[in-house]
């Protein structure tokens, strides 16, 4: 699957050529015709009242994006969990865990035949206090905002209306962030912050399966609140024009996802970003936009003699952990450095030749803060 999602990818983004590539191309373009037709159609049943928007009596945030991955959306998340828990708010993020480890389908249909489990459970990740679960059974995402949020719960179930039930009744729970939540209409938005990419805002402009468009450009005006992320600082005026020509009254706030450390993915030892200055390394990466990340270490002053790319959400194995190690070595690498997404995704392996360490990045806001905290206070009611 992950050799086919490499090919598409090539195929979309047009680095692929011959005539198979153009016939597929061209196949993949009447398909996402057809997807667009059945996306407005869903959403005009929303809109008209034909399906049942689920209101749950608290407020409810989406964090999401009208593209396919790589908008660095994580970490906007767990900005607006932190601030909303330090301003009282009792905080659930609701997660479909994507490409979490689950039970063959014909397993888990047996299974709810015989009455030995439920279809749909929802997963507890944490529950505020405690971290329950592994990032095998919830997923990387949810299990690295768990671990980076201490005192806010974190769920996991394809349908958000149950899981959201559960966050209030079990966990009390008063405020619910949707990850990746801008496509779930099932559960009614107070508001919809969508992230849009400063380096790729849009693909080619198709939608799936032929880019990497969720739904048309012209529908990012739903959204509330619009976030470019990995900004480079220059004001992005182009790209907040198209923006306001689409959405006249979201506003618009510029970040970028600032490097602050390394740390060991093992022992937890933290290490400043000045000990990347012309330290050879090997980079290893399962993200849907790797190149940015390797691009950050060449910033930082690292000198990067291999690289190792798998397709996003890759679930390492000991042995390919081992081959970066050597190939690594063979190149004088003196570390190996990764993503803290991947990091939660490595198996222990006994011999480390080389150290491996995630670089944690987090948001920094370059433009409309004040209009981050307005809506974090209109969400508080302060």
């Amino acid at each position: 699957m992950e050799k086919l999602e490499t090919y598409m990818l090539t195929v979309i983004e047009d680095r692929r050529q011959g005539r198979p590539a153009a016939v597929l191309r061209w196949v993949l373009k009447q398909l996402s015709r057809l997807y667009a037709a059945i996306v407005q159609l869903r959403l005009a049943l929303y809109t008209h009242g034909i399906f049942r928007y689920h209101t749950l009596g608290c407020q409810v945030v989406s964090v999401g994006n009208l593209t396919v991955g790589g908008t660095g959306k994580t970490p906007i998340v767990e900005v607006f969990a932190r601030s909303l828990q330090k301003q009282g708010r009792k905080v659930a993020i609701l997660s479909r865990g994507y490409k979490r480890h689950e039970p063959p389908l014909y397993k888990r249909l047996f299974d709810q035949a015989i009455g030995k489990r439920k279809l749909l459970p929802t997963l507890v990740v944490s529950d505020g206090k405690h971290l329950l679960l592994d990032s095998d059974v919830s997923g990387d995402e949810p299990y690295m905002l768990a671990s980076n949020l201490p005192n806010v719960a974190v769920l996991v179930n394809k349908n958000r209306v149950k899981a959201g039930q559960y966050a209030i009744t079990k966990l009390g729970c008063d405020t619910l962030i949707l990850d990746d939540g801008f496509q779930y209409l099932h559960m009614k938005h107070r508001l919809d912050i969508v992230l849009v990419d400063r380096t790729n805002p849009f693909g080619n402009k198709h939608l799936l399966p032929r880019g990497i468009l969720r739904e048309p450009i012209r529908n990012i005006k739903r959204a509330s609140f619009i976030f470019i992320t990995k900004s480079q600082g220059d004001g992005a005026e182009d790209l907040k024009k198209q923006l306001r020509e689409l959405n006249p009254h979201a506003e618009i706030s510029e970040c970028r996802h600032s490097a602050k450390y390394i740390q060991d993915v093992f022992t937890g030892e933290r290490k400043s970003l000045d000990f990347l200055k012309d330290l050879e390394v090997a980079a290893i990466s399962g993200i849907a936009a790797p190149k940015g990340f390797e691009d950050e270490l060449v910033r930082l002053g690292a000198k990067v003699v291999y690289h190792k790319r798998y397709a996003d959400h890759h679930r390492y194995s000991q042995q390919e952990l081992l081959d970066v190690i050597n190939k690594g070595l063979g190149r004088d690498a003196k570390a190996v450095i990764t993503t803290e997404k991947d990091a939660v995704r490595f198996p222990m392996i006994e011999r480390r030749d080389l150290p491996i360490y995630f670089l944690r990045v987090e948001i920094e806001m370059l433009s409309g803060t004040e209009d981050f905290n307005a809506c974090i206070s209109r969400i508080c009611f302060k």
